[in-house]
């Protein structure tokens, strides 16, 4: 039986503006991790978001179009999350689930990439993928996650929380404003404890100590309010808060081959 492990890995950067990520902070240059996660279970590898396609290593404007000129990948194809899995050995057939917090373009790496993966989303976030309002449309890059023969499991909007083994080790906290069905996940680790993975519900540690807007919202009213149930939640379960794409924070954690346990 595998531990119940955390990876934390990365697709390489963004290279962005900083009002990209912090709403009206300027027009400098800015640069920013491209964070997502492996899950060892007992019962089987879990994979979170899985970052940017690995297509964006060779050409990433080919793969996303025009908004690469406002989001620019730097990655090698070796940070591709089938290419970093199958560096520690484990193979795609292996992974039995997908989970996404979000399908935005640097959050479907993962997507389709896994055969015998079931594919974890939010209905909500899954249908406004698909046919997103014209200030949006840029952040989903329809094929990467509109692929024939996926198995998808949908959670509605009732199911916050969602309990994805039955054992409390991983749960889905619905968590919209940045997109419209954005979901975190809260992790209970044996030694660590519980690790909050709040993904694009706060990007920064500016964002979740409430100093600043992300760059990009679908809801203020929702992204503010989900960074103040997260907060409760972190308060509660105290802990370990990992924000989406913080340059100055991403350094300090482990990543893999390291991990948390």
């Amino acid at each position: 039986m595998k531990p119940m492990r955390l990876y934390m890995f990365q697709t390489g950067t963004l290279q962005c503006r900083r009002c990209n990520i912090s709403m009206n902070a300027g027009l400098e240059d800015y640069e920013i991790p491209v964070p997502w996660y492996l899950i060892t279970h007992p019962r089987g590898y879990v994979v979170i978001d899985g970052g940017c396609a690995v297509e964006c290593a060779s050409d990433a404007e080919a793969h996303w179009g025009a908004i690469t000129q406002v989001y620019r990948p730097v990655m090698r194809e070796e940070e591709g999350c089938v290419q970093a899995l199958e560096a520690m050995g484990i193979a795609p057939e292996d992974v039995r689930y997908v989970l996404h917090s979000h399908l935005h373009l640097d959050h479907t790496g993962a997507t389709g990439r896994f055969p015998n993966a079931v594919h974890v989303v939010r209905r909500r976030e899954y249908e406004y993928a698909m046919a997103p309002d014209w200030f949006a449309a840029g952040g989903y890059i329809r094929k990467d996650f509109d692929r024939p023969g996926l198995t998808w499991q949908f959670l509605d909007d009732n199911e916050d929380g969602h309990d994805l083994f039955g054992d409390g080790s991983i749960r889905f906290i619905y968590t919209p404003g940045h997109a419209p069905g954005h979901a975190s996940f809260l992790v209970d680790l044996e030694e660590t404890g519980p690790v909050l993975l709040a993904v694009d519900a706060a990007y920064t540690m500016d964002h979740w100590n409430e100093k600043a807007l992300p760059g990009f919202l679908a809801s203020t009213v929702e992204a503010v309010r989900s960074v103040q149930k997260l907060h409760a939640l972190a308060r509660k379960t105290q802990a370990m808060v990992v924000t989406g794409h913080d340059p100055e924070a991403w350094p300090t954690f482990r990543h893999a081959p390291d991990y948390y346990s």
